[in-house]
């Protein structure tokens, strides 16, 4: 029997974990892995205060680091159920294990959203990626294809740049939504090329991603563009599935499938769950305040202990 079980191991669940151990509380962290979308998404950091730019693995190899000098357990599992019956939290893993707990802070995160196009589920691992930092160095002197012009898909090319001979942006509105200095560092090689108005219909290839079919959104032509990679950065899903049995009992989860929390603690409507972070309905997607948020939900659970030995 745990005091407190968090769920997860990117900023928020870890910044959780490390207020947890220093409030004295019998804690065990369980994640699939330590990182989240900040170790996968995030090529260069620059508004993360104390670092004028860090990249997104080298940031969470130091919050790991100093998660792992805290008093606290740490389980690499990924969680697939909770439960509640009275006042005890049962916690079951995929790797078929199950621990009690009097509290949880749910820092799940998110996953990266699929496109949902014909040979996207056929391809990946074979030239289909969600991850730029991660399969980003395979595409040396090859093409590649990056669906999506947020600062996500702007800054996966500003990578590829580093490997890729060529570099296509395809943005399904009339303008892409990436900040000015964004696209400036992604225009200014040459290498990057930004297609509006299209609508991807297909990933082609037999072993491996050769090629794309877009709709111009405009004419309703179909185009046939030659890739060896495609990169998807069109957001991402909240990881929650795992607390939807909770949410059959109360108002849990919104239609976006975040946790809604009370923002003054990060409290949801069943008492002793806590959410943080990307999981949750906050509306700023960012570290810095996932970090906050894992904070502030750990504070707040502690406060909810105390209030039940009383």
């Amino acid at each position: 029997m745990f005091d407190l079980i968090i769920v997860g191991g990117g900023p928020a669940g870890i910044t959780a974990g490390i207020y947890a151990a220093r409030s004295k509380l019998n804690t065990l962290l369980i994640t699939k892995a330590f990182g989240g979308q900040m170790a996968r998404k995030a090529v260069s950091i620059e508004n993360y205060p104390g670092f004028k730019e860090v990249s997104g693995l080298e940031l969470i190899e130091k919050f790991e680091s100093h998660l792992k000098r805290q008093k606290i357990k740490i389980l690499e599992d990924e969680v697939m159920k909770i439960e509640k019956k009275n006042e005890i939290f049962s916690v079951f893993t995929k790797e078929k294990k199950v621990f009690q707990s009097l509290a949880v802070v749910v820092a799940s995160g998110a996953d990266p959203r699929p496109l949902e196009v014909i040979g996207e589920k056929e391809l990946v691992g074979k030239g289909v990626s969600y991850c730029v930092t991660c399969d980003g160095p395979l595409f040396s002197d090859k093409t590649v294809a990056v669906i999506g012009g947020g600062n996500a898909g702007f800054e996966a090319a500003i990578f590829l740049q580093n490997f890729a001979k060529k570099i296509y942006i395809l943005e399904y509105g009339e303008e892409v939504k990436a900040d000015p200095e964004n696209r400036q560092k992604a225009e200014i090689t040459g290498k990057t090329k930004i297609i509006t108005n299209a609508v991807l219909k297909k990933i082609e290839g037999k072993k491996f991603v050769d090629s794309i079919i877009y709709e111009d959104r405009k004419t309703g032509k179909e185009i046939k563009l030659e890739v060896d990679g495609v990169f998807v950065e069109i957001g991402s899903q909240p990881a929650t599935s795992f607390v939807k049995d909770l949410a059959k009992f109360n108002h849990l989860i919104n239609r976006l499938d975040e946790i809604e929390i009370d923002p003054r603690n990060c409290q949801t409507t069943t008492p002793g769950l806590f959410a943080a972070g990307d999981a949750s309905d906050v509306k700023y997607k960012q570290i810095v305040i996932a970090c906050g948020e894992g904070a502030k939900a750990a504070l707040s659970a502690y406060e909810y202990l105390k209030s039940l030995k009383k």
